[in-house]
This record gives C-alpha cells, structure tokens and sequence, in this order.
C-alpha cells in the first residue's frame, strides 16, 4: 500500500548580534527513485536570500545553494514536501552468498566507491571483528544483515545528545551509546571492513502515536539508516540493488521512511551546513520535523 506524507523540516538559528552575511547549502529535497515519487516541493528561507540556484551532487542529490546579504538575528530555513512511499519489498537475490555481493569494477562501478573507508578512518580493528560474527562464510547476504541489525540495535543504547556529528565510530565503539546517525555508520562500517558496499541515507521516519492519541506536530526528526548493495543493478540512482536497513530500531525501510539523500557519511548529506559573518558571542538552533500522514 502506498503511503503519502507532507514532510515539514524547519530550522532556526538565532544569534546575540547581526549576522552580515550567511552561506547556505540544504540537502532538504527528498530523491525520487522506484518506489518514491517527490508530488511537491519547496524551501522557504527568511530572510528572502540575495542570491538561491538548485543543484545535484556527485551522489544525484539534488541541494539548494543560498546567500543571505540583509543583516539578521534570525535565520529560518523551512522544508516542505509532498512525498509518495510504496511498500518495498527485499530485492531477488538477496540470499545469495555476502562475499558474492562484493562490488568490483565490472559488476558494480559505482558502488565500488561505497566500499573505501573514510577519512578519518572509520574501520577499526574492532570494526572488522564484530562484522565477522555475523557475515561467516558463505553465509546468505540477507540472513547476516539482519543479525547484524539486530546486534547493532541490541548492543548500543540510543541516548539523545549522546554523541555530536564529529563523533567517532571508534567513540561510539567505546561508550556503547549514541543514536541514529552513530547506528547507521556503525552498519556501514562494518560492511564496509568485509568488502560490501553500504550507504548512509538521510531522511525521515513517520511515527504513529499511541492508540487514542492525536498526532503532535513536531516530534518526529531526521533519521538515517544504512543500506547494502546488491549485484544485478547499476548502483546510480536507483534503489532496486539496495536494502536499505535501520539499526536504530531493528527493521528494514519499509513505507514509513522518506529518503532525502544518500552519500559514504553524514558529512556527505547533512540538512543545513553553512558559513556566517557576524561578531555575536552566542547562537541556538531548533530544529522541528514533521511527518504528516496525507490521504491517498
């Protein structure tokens, strides 16, 4: 069954002095693939940028560039979007052998580069041994993602504000804690440290409220999960060779997950980055999602 969602992203930051100049770059657009259809969408930014252009990383996400030149204290950037999910299921051939799924130049040229570590690197040691528990030998490529999942889900505690975007995998090793971001580059580097090529997808997670509840406005978030390559399909810009799993809560994408972007890390794909000029001491962000179930 097809779900569709209004999708509201907005983000404010607010400074103790004037802002001069403020340099923008918002991966807030969700991708349209097989099984997403992006049905509306803009971004609304206050104060009215000077100069705005619309483009497409390396990855195919498309990111808005802005400038704002007026001076200002107050800087929202708000998303909306009307997305369409169809329910997906696994792709044919997911229970081939893992080794048979590892990417080379012949059988998957672009996923060959979702393979290669980060640098900093993120494939330790400790990375490579965990893996290695549930990707044994000739083990089908399905069965040690989802054990894998599980343990990732069972064997760290999500704890908000736990971890910051600089957060090391080797940290998040460490302190056994962290939250969806750490979780979904702790999967990545272990497929990774066993030669499978992984994603690290950006989105958001429509949540249903208790039975006899009403919907809050707000309390949904970004999300990101992890995703593995399967052979058979170009690794461009379709999802068809991709299985896209959440550690975070121990399930595989399925309707609920509106994809934005996807790229190696986080730093590939965050919402909002940018560079301000200003001589203020102090600055807060807020930050509120939406994900509004819609009618079909």
């Amino acid at each position: 069954m097809n779900r569709r969602y209004l999708v509201t992203h907005r983000t404010t930051y607010s400074y103790s002095d004037e802002v001069t100049s403020s340099y923008g770059r918002a991966y807030l657009t969700p991708r349209e693939f097989a099984g997403q259809r992006l049905l509306e969408h803009d971004i609304h930014i206050d104060p009215v940028p000077s100069d705005r252009s619309v483009g497409t990383d390396v990855y195919g996400n498309t990111t808005t560039y802005f400038h704002v030149t007026a001076e200002h204290r107050t800087l929202e950037v708000t998303g909306e979007s009307l997305v369409e999910v169809e329910r997906r299921s696994t792709p044919d051939g997911a229970d081939i052998p893992w080794e048979a799924a590892r990417p080379t130049t012949a059988s998957g040229p672009l996923a060959v580069e979702f393979t290669l570590d980060l640098l900093p690197p993120e494939i330790t040691d400790e990375v490579t041994a965990y893996a290695a528990e549930s990707f044994a030998p000739g083990r089908p490529l399905l069965a040690a993602v989802t054990e894998l999942n599980t343990r990732i889900h069972r064997d760290f505690r999500y704890r908000s504000g736990s971890t910051t975007v600089s957060t090391s995998v080797a940290d998040v090793f460490a302190a056994r804690e962290g939250v969806c971001q750490d979780f979904a580059r702790i999967g990545a580097a272990c497929l990774r440290s066993h030669g499978l090529a992984a994603r690290y997808v950006s989105g958001y997670l429509a949540t249903d409220p208790p039975p006899g509840k009403e919907r809050m406005v707000g309390v949904d978030a970004t999300h990101a999960w992890a995703a593995v390559w399967l052979p058979g399909t170009d690794a461009g810009d379709r999802t068809g060779g991709w299985i896209a799993f959440d550690p975070t809560n121990d399930q595989f994408a399925d309707e609920r997950y509106v994809t934005a972007a996807w790229g190696r890390d986080y730093q590939d794909v965050p919402p909002l980055r940018g560079i301000i000029y200003t001589d203020a001491k102090q600055s807060t962000i807020t930050v509120s999602v939406d994900v509004a179930p819609v009618e079909v």
